[in-house]
């Protein structure tokens, strides 16, 4: 059981950055490039982790300390999220609001980071993020509360590794229900088109990029690697609501590797098809999503 978590915890640490490889090829693919290399987030990594950072006079400590700590919390995330039926590194009744509430430290951090630089542009992008987040979070949390409803348990691991996962005591209509809430809240917390361009350099259309505008060298690359980890563990929750479990730890560890990737390739689908929203539209959409929760959740309690 040791060894299980601990795998668990270590395919996190190594393929989370491969997510953003396949997004970028997927969206060349669609283009007709070839695209950067599947492994490019990793050298970009090194890269970073290997240059200098430059800081601006009008920053104090809260500036240094917010990609540090934003990493550290990501990390202590990684440990209450199981994989298929690997279970977590630590498990307890409630761990599912320890989840949401670290995010929210994460977060937190950012914003005051973003603020601590006294740029207005930053400002512009923290006000936006803490706006989008008051709207996904209830969406996030009322879906998981549907499942932990439907699966009789208080714990990530409980809900995701129990022997009620498997496809028989699915029941369809919440699991697609919570999933499609899920999913628009796992584009919105990672920045992903409809809601945020992570490759725009338009400072008034920026979300989360514009946040992290003054950061460099080794900071940028811990947001960067936060920020990989963050769409790893959310997909791995959208994964354990949506596939069933076969029984076999192995095969469901390997299946839900996959279909982490499989939604990676369908967030680059979805970002080649489409534009942006209109910001006034994004909170429309997220209200679309705790509509959805809401309803999964009375299905389960009626």
């Amino acid at each position: 059981m040791h060894l299980e978590r601990i795998i668990n915890l270590l395919l996190v640490i190594v393929l989370s950055p491969l997510i953003f490889g396949i997004i970028n090829r997927t969206k060349a693919i669609f283009a007709g490039r070839t695209g950067q290399p599947l492994l490019q987030s990793y050298y970009d990594l090194w890269k970073l982790f290997n240059k200098g950072a430059v800081y601006s006079q009008t920053t104090s400590w809260v500036f240094r300390l917010g990609p540090i700590v934003g990493l550290a919390v990501v990390f202590a995330t990684a440990t209450l999220v199981p994989l298929g039926r690997l279970p977590a590194v630590i498990a307890f009744d409630g761990d599912i609001i320890l989840f949401a509430y670290l995010f929210g430290l994460m977060r937190f951090f950012t914003v005051i980071s973003a603020l601590d630089t006294g740029s207005a542009f930053e400002g512009m992008g923290a006000s936006r993020e803490v706006m989008f987040s008051a709207l996904a979070e209830p969406a996030f949390l009322i879906g998981l509360a549907a499942i932990s409803a439907q699966r009789h348990s208080l714990s990530l691991t409980g809900m995701f590794t129990g022997a009620d996962t498997a496809f028989g005591a699915y029941i369809l209509p919440v699991q697609l229900l919570v999933s499609f809430s899920i999913f628009i809240v796992f584009l919105a917390e990672n920045s992903r088109i409809p809601v945020d361009d992570p490759n725009t350099h338009l400072e008034l259309t920026m979300i989360h990029e514009v946040m992290v505008l003054d950061n460099s060298g080794p900071d940028f690359g811990f947001i960067t690697y936060s920020s990989a980890l963050k769409m790893w563990l959310l997909g791995a929750v959208l994964v354990g609501v949506l596939v069933p479990s076969n029984g076999n730890v192995w095969i469901d560890m390997s299946l839900s590797v996959v279909s982490i990737f499989v939604l990676a390739v369908l967030v680059g689908i979805v970002e080649s098809s489409m534009a942006r929203l209109k910001l006034l539209r994004v909170p429309q959409l997220l209200l679309i999503a705790n509509a959805l929760s809401i309803l999964a959740l009375i299905l389960v309690l009626r």
